[in-house]
């Protein structure tokens, strides 16, 4: 029974030196992913690189910009026939 209990007792170390060594890992992930993220975020900084908000911000300042330009276009376009036809019925009636 005594081989039984060195057994036991070196099961339980080597599962303490696994816990351990688990912690140790995770604790290595951690600083890893946040040494990761700080040079990404000192990449993006360096090459002037847009963040995935301010782009679809901008996207969304252009697509209104292009609407309106859009309207105003359409706006143009029908003053322009307006006067058109003011001019043409000014001079059908100066000919008669």
């Amino acid at each position: 029974m005594a081989g039984d209990s060195g057994r036991a007792k070196f099961m339980d170390d080597l599962a303490g030196v696994a816990g351990g060594a688990f912690s140790v890992l995770a604790g290595l992930r951690t600083e890893a992913e946040a040494m990761a993220k700080s040079q990404a975020e000192a990449m993006v900084r360096r090459f002037d690189l847009v963040k995935r908000e301010e782009l679809d911000a901008a996207m969304e300042v252009a697509r209104r910009a292009r609407e309106q330009a859009e309207a105003l276009e359409d706006r143009v376009a029908a003053l322009e026939a307006r006067l058109a036809a003011l001019e043409a019925g000014g001079e059908s009636s100066r000919e008669t």
